[in-house]
């Protein structure tokens, strides 16, 4: 172990968690985060036709291999093209609302109004 007093050595921890936290809060540390608008309409305008393309792919992926295995054509494909352009559009319509991926599907700015109507006096379950 080491000579020193645990008492000092909680106290340079904390003095380099201050140091970090400190460091880590400054301008360079942005985050990208998927659920931040992108910062033109070139970005945005690139990710919503990736949703939409992508999405509709997969479903015509799953459809023709599901049309190929059952001998169904081109029923499941067909299906599959519209829940894949189903699937599509609700991904950007996640996107404009500003949901993105979030558990839930809930904007994380909302959690502390939620929070707060449920402590109203009356509201008890």
């Amino acid at each position: 172990m080491s000579d020193q007093p645990p008492e000092q050595d909680l106290e340079k921890l904390d003095s380099r968690l201050r140091d970090a936290r400190a460091r880590s809060h400054g301008p360079a540390s942005k985050k990208n985060d998927q659920n931040q608008p992108p910062q033109n309409a070139l970005g945005l305008a690139f990710r919503v036709g990736v949703e939409l393309v992508s999405a509709v792919a997969i479903g015509v992926g799953i459809g023709w291999l599901l049309d190929q295995w059952l001998d169904t054509r081109p029923w499941l494909m067909l299906v599959f093209i519209f829940l894949g352009g189903a699937a599509g559009i609700l991904n950007v319509y996640r996107m404009a609302r500003g949901f993105g991926y979030a558990v839930g599907y809930q904007k994380e700015s909302d959690t502390g109004e939620q929070h707060s109507r449920d402590q109203e006096p009356g509201n008890e379950e």
